[in-house]
This record gives structure tokens, C-alpha cells and sequence, in this order.
């Protein structure tokens, strides 16, 4: 089973930084689909981050690109999403999300720059991220 684990989440004022984390288990695959997603409270689902190991594919949503970076340890087990410059508006709970069809022209990607979040199978329960003026 598939299992994803979200944390790192907290408040920070505008200006700071945070490190989310999300710890992948179960996933017998070598390569990997991972998307940041964030929800604010009355808003939808947003994708804020993708990466792809087979394209070596990266995506980043306009807001947040040059503020944010994605990373992996390189195990495919742990993925990062450095958070710098954050302003009120990244305030949101933030999940990340996997698939098992990790190839660019069937996986999520097909269906756009990150896909939707109806893409991805498998999600993390989500930490929040609270950011005050």
C-alpha cells in the first residue's frame, strides 16, 4: 500500500522560511511522480510543485517560482519543498501527492503542466503552513 506523510508545516511570519517534507512508502516503482498541492480555506486544490524522474520533468506554479524548490534525497522515499520569501497568500494546508503511472504521456503531466489533482492516486494527509503579516 502507498503511503505518503506530509510535515514540516508551521507558522512563520512574511519573509520566512519552511522545509516541508513528504516521506514515500510502498511505492515499488524506481522512478517517481510527485506533486506539492496546496489548499486555502474556501479556495480549490492548487498545484504548486511537480517532479518527474523519467523526463526529469520540474514545474513550479508562477507564484511561487523562485521562492519555492522541490527536491528529492535521491531515494525516491523523500521529497522536499523548500519554501523561502513566504508571503500571506502561500498560507494553506499543503499535501503531497503520487501516482502509479509515472510516465509524462499518461501520467499526470498529460493532463497538464503538474495535472490536476483527480491525476493522483495516492495523497498525504497534509500539514499547514500559516504565514502572518
Amino acid at each position: 500500500e502507498v503511503q505518503l506523510q506530509a510535515s514540516g508545516g508551521g507558522l512563520v511570519q512574511t519573509g520566512g522560511s519552511l522545509t516541508l517534507s513528504c516521506a514515500v512508502s510502498g511505492f515499488t516503482f524506481d522512478d517517481y511522480a510527485i506533486g506539492w498541492f496546496r489548499q486555502a480555506p474556501g479556495k480549490e486544490r492548487e498545484g504548486v510543485s511537480y517532479m518527474g524522474s523519467t523526463d526529469g520533468s520540474r514545474y513550479y506554479v508562477d507564484s511561487v517560482k523562485g521562492r519555492f524548490t522541490m527536491s528529492t534525497d535521491g531515494t525516491g522515499d523523500r521529497f522536499y519543498l523548500q519554501m523561502n520569501s513566504l508571503k500571506p497568500e502561500d498560507t494553506a494546508v499543503y499535501y503531497c501527492a503520487t501516482d502509479d503511472d509515472v510516465y509524462p504521456r499518461s501520467g499526470p503531466i498529460a493532463r497538464g503542466p503538474m495535472g490536476p489533482p483527480d491525476a493522483y492516486d495516492y495523497w498525504g494527509q497534509g500539514t499547514q503552513v500559516t504565514v502572518s503579516s
